[in-house]
């Protein structure tokens, strides 16, 4: 079927997305559905469930064309699964999962096959480790030694891995520990070696009594979850300054205030709350989930101001639509079912902020736009609320209801109303920006058809800079080198203000939008801090600080560049202090002696093209399927560029035949200029050095091994490139998305 005859108003990479990841497909994989069909089927299923509330079929048929007509036209989309699955056998419609585990072997091998459940049905789960007794402790039954939380991490992780495999959707998990677990620190280094967890996302759970510690320099006390007693005690600033590195080091770990959250528990006799999703937005209780939706603020600018009256109108018809969604949904497990519906939570949010900014001519970072943000969230919740209690006053309360912080006052359907969620996918697809994100980059490149170079540029500025006269394929080429058009003299400063990037503006704007949104939100707001590649850990902790003076939930933050040196560095795992593979120090002096070529060799060609001509680029293997060699040959080029060429191809040679991991080679050639660009494979092309890296990259990730039988395509996503397209990845809220085809990667 051909989708890109759809009758809507989509971008081709939301047609692209929507064709990979949303529509139906037949057993063959045939795409069986266009954008309009899923519209309409997502509208009638979810308009069905006003059947159960006394409406007739005429009505919910009103109601269905409403829906469609708010979610066709962009206005709002709900959640992932909710698009994947209304309408459709599975019918699993919820993003977010909490799951128990209890200190025993039961129920951690229960919580183990539970969240296999949810991930083949396209959900992600989010636990708390805090409830296990620490590694070393005593096993009671058994009189053995407990290997710890973090041991059994990996039992999780393993099963993600392979259950995500035949997905739609990938698994993803949230890690969590308290901060006074005595497997604290244990946790903080645990994602050192980049080969571990890398299906989670972890955060750590800190306190208000830890972060008290932490102002005024003093110790805190280490509690074993077994016995409950004090079980050591460390010093609250090196522990805050070891997380701090960490995130610093990696993005990771993550830090949410759990006392907060628990403070705005809206149900705290029904339990208390440990752990949230895997962005960190959602806190749930144990066996909760929550579905989410986000309304699409680059829409309500129909004319230079905000439209609060469509704005108020999408609010209530989103509430009603996410209410629906709970009493049609195929839950995965039955305790989730009875959680769910004891609750009602829903997650109502947003995304094309910083398109809201740009078309009302307002800086990202400006006390305007904090003020604005207020302004929005603000109405949002309080019409959100009118409209669960107009729901409430027709269906009747959550069961919960008088074990909530409600009872007696207000009457409200839904436990809790809004939430921010990362909105990777779905700002694609409503052809906005994602969240409450500034936005990513004006323009970049993209390769299609033998290297034919488009640009993608954001549509408010090429609008922008054809009506001032500045528009030019040459200024868009400097622009696509960082995305960012601060140092161009050409365009005017006050262009230069509304179109700020993620990178532009400082780490404190970005916490205190976050901070902004958050005074108007039930749950989380997801969000990333943005650090430049120089800043220090001083810089974030003085975020992190920052964000708990200013009432945040949580805080992810991503320093530019960051795992690509932490991967980098480490190669294959291996550094300067471990011993090599005939037993002998890696720090002491020693002779390598590279490997004989075998007499027969097989291997694949690639053309690249460079400023001096196409390059063929030949990579062959060893016998286990390893990069053995690589030749080059450069058209009919001769002279420095053809020799310099086959030098770069012996050393290379030379290095794999030494056994140097494939990715320190790349490291090294991959960026290196010289006078004549070419663009190639999907992204530029600066020199011939730089192409042979590149399609060593290539190799690489199409398949072949990195020395473990595996794809390199942690790497690929870490460094910032796009494993299935080389498209430009974003880092959101612990997750890796690609703009260009949808792809996206958490933990």
């Amino acid at each position: 079927m051909d989708i890109l005859s759809s009758g809507l108003n989509l971008t081709d990479n939301a047609l692209k997305v929507l064709q990979k990841r949303y529509l139906k497909k037949d057993e063959e994989g045939n795409v069986t559905e266009k954008p309009e069909d899923m519209f309409r089927r997502v509208a009638r299923a979810v308009a069905a469930a006003d059947l159960n509330y006394g409406r007739s079929p005429e009505e919910a048929g009103t109601l269905e064309d409403e829906f469609y007509q708010m979610i066709s036209s962009l206005y709002f989309l709900p959640n992932s699964p909710t698009l994947m699955n209304a309408g459709r056998r599975l019918g699993q419609l919820s993003a977010c999962f909490v799951l128990p585990i209890d200190d025993s072997m039961e129920s951690i091998f229960e919580a183990v096959k539970n969240a296999a459940i949810i991930h083949k049905s396209g959900g992600g789960t989010g636990f708390s480790f805090s409830r296990l007794r620490p590694g070393g402790d005593v096993v009671g039954s058994t009189k053995g030694i407990s290997s710890g939380p973090i041991s059994f991490m990996t039992v999780f992780d393993t099963a993600t891995e392979a259950v995500k495999q035949g997905g739609t959707r990938r698994g993803a998990n949230m890690g969590m520990l308290r901060i006074d677990h005595p497997d604290i620190i244990g946790f903080i280094t645990c994602k050192d070696d980049n080969k571990r967890l890398n299906n989670f996302n972890i955060s750590v759970a800190l306190t208000d009594e830890f972060m008290e510690k932490v102002e005024v320099d003093g110790e805190y006390d280490l509690i074993n979850p077994r016995t409950r007693k004090v079980d050591g005690r460390f010093g609250a600033r090196e522990v805050f300054d070891l997380i701090v590195r960490y995130a610093w080091q990696n993005g990771e770990p993550g830090i949410v205030f759990i006392d907060r959250i628990n403070q705005s528990n809206p149900t705290p006799q029904a339990g208390e709350i440990e752990s949230t999703n895997p962005c960190g937005e959602q806190p749930l209780l144990p066996y909760e989930s929550c579905n989410l939706g986000s309304i699409n603020l680059a829409k309500m600018v129909p004319n230079g101001e905000v439209d609060w009256e469509q704005l108020r109108a999408i609010t209530h018809k989103a509430v009603h639509f996410l209410d629906n969604v709970i009493d049609i949904n195929q839950y995965p497990l039955k305790k989730i079912e009875e959680m769910t519906t004891v609750n009602r939570k829903i997650g109502l949010g947003v995304m094309g902020w910083a398109d809201m900014l740009i078309q009302l001519s307002i800086p990202y970072n400006s006390e305007k736009a904090l003020n604005l943000a207020e302004e929005v969230m603000g109405f949002i919740t309080s019409e959100g609320r009118k409209a669960s209690e107009g729901l409430a006053e027709i269906r009747g309360v959550f069961p919960n209801y008088n074990k909530s912080i409600y009872a007696g006052s207000v009457k409200v359907r839904n436990a809790t109303i809004t939430t921010i969620a990362p909105t990777g996918s779905l700002s694609i697809i409503a052809g906005c920006s994602s969240g409450v994100e500034p936005v990513f980059a004006v323009c970049f490149v993209r390769t299609v058809l033998e290297g034919t170079k488009l640009f993608e540029i954001n549509p408010y500025f090429e609008t922008v800079a054809r009506e001032k006269g500045f528009f030019s394929r040459e200024m868009m080429d400097r622009i696509s080198e960082t995305g960012s058009i601060h140092g161009i003299a050409e365009i005017p400063e006050d262009v230069k203000e509304v179109f700020t990037t993620a990178h532009d503006i400082t780490p404190e704007d970005h916490i205190r939008m976050q901070a902004a949104f958050q005074r108007y939100v039930d749950n989380a707001v997801s969000k990333t801090v943005n650090f430049p590649n120089q800043a220090t850990t001083e810089d974030v902790k003085e975020v992190y600080l920052r964000a708990y003076s200013l009432g945040c939930k949580g805080v992810t933050v991503y320093r530019d560049g960051s795992r690509e040196s932490q991967v980098l560095s480490r190669g294959n795992g291996e550094s300067s202090g471990q011993a090599t593979g005939d037993g002998q120090a890696a720090g002491e002096k020693q002779k390598i002696i590279p490997r004989k070529r075998p007499d027969t060799i097989k291997g694949t060609t690639q053309a690249m093209k460079t400023g001096c001509g196409t390059l063929y680029v030949t990579v062959n293997e060893d016998e286990e399927g390893l990069p053995f060699e690589v030749f080059n040959h450069i058209g009919k080029a001769g002279g420095c560029a053809s020799s310099q060429s086959e030098a770069i191809g012996r050393l290379v040679s030379l290095a794999l035949r030494s056994n140097i991991a494939p990715e320190e080679i790349i490291t090294q050639l991959k960026g290196i200029s010289c006078h004549q660009h070419a663009w190639s494979r999907g992204g530029k092309i600066s020199s011939c050095a730089d192409a042979i890296a590149k399609a060593l990259e290539l190799y690489m990730t199409k398949g072949k091994g990195n020395g473990n039988g595996r794809k390199l395509n942690n790497v690929v996503m870490q460094i910032g490139a796009c494993p299935e397209c080389g498209g430009t990845v974003e880092h959101e809220s612990g997750c890796a998305v690609c703009r260009n085809c949808g792809h996206t990667r958490c933990g």
